[in-house]
């Protein structure tokens, strides 16, 4: 397999740069990764960088804590959708969750997923594995396995614990084949992205993603 085309090259640092932005979207050419993933900020600029590749722009919604109301999480789909990203991976208001608020975690979804799919753009829901008990993990497959998202995924990368073959494992099983999964946080091996697929994983958020590219080739 070229792994390249399964992975979302991927900068979400606080610090990100325009630079680092655009030798992002240089690497993605070079490498011919799925999409690059950068914060709003910089959605127009990668979109303009790639605008005659097959290199998709995907940006974050609600990142990385998930817990700004639900008119906030839409205006910033909005804006993604009008500076060009293909794909927005939103992260669910996992307090809610916490607080088996699941009505208002449908609400969410009903809000924002109409919007996205009337602009044939791709949806990745981010559930915070890491941090969920299995018995909250196969609720979230079943609310937005039934929805028909484009992608449940693991992590943001900013909770203590990243993606895991644990909890892909466990989504896959319990998740349509239809509805394909993103495993990202904390994939630096070749290894380690090679065992994800294996567990059931379509899609990885690296960062360090040409490092797992090269291993591959070896």
């Amino acid at each position: 397999m070229n792994i390249a085309s399964y992975i979302d090259h991927t900068i979400l640092k606080p610090t990100t740069t325009v630079a680092e932005v655009g030798k992002l979207c240089s690497d993605a050419m070079q490498y011919e990764f799925a999409a690059v993933c950068v914060p709003p900020l910089f959605v127009k600029q990668a979109k303009a960088i790639l605008q005659n590749t097959n290199v998709k722009v995907a940006t974050v919604i609600g990142f990385p804590f998930g817990y700004s109301a639900i008119e906030a999480k839409l205006a910033e789909v909005l804006l993604a959708i009008v500076d060009g990203a293909d794909e927005l991976d939103m992260v669910i208001n996992i307090a809610a969750l916490k607080n088996n608020d699941w009505q208002y975690l449908a609400s969410e979804l009903n809000t924002i997923l109409p919007v996205i799919k009337s602009k044939q753009k791709v949806i990745k829901i981010i559930i915070e594995s890491g941090i969920l008990t299995n018995e909250e993990i196969i609720q979230c497959c079943d609310l937005y396995g039934i929805a028909g998202v484009d992608f449940l995924k693991t992590s943001t990368g900013y909770a203590e614990k990243g993606a895991s073959i644990e909890a892909v494992t466990l989504m896959r099983t319990h998740l349509a084949d239809t509805i394909k999964i993103k495993a990202s946080g904390g994939i630096k091996t070749y290894a380690f992205a090679k065992a994800l697929f294996n567990a059931g994983a379509d899609r990885l958020g690296c960062s360090s993603s040409i490092q797992i590219v090269e291993e591959s080739n070896k």
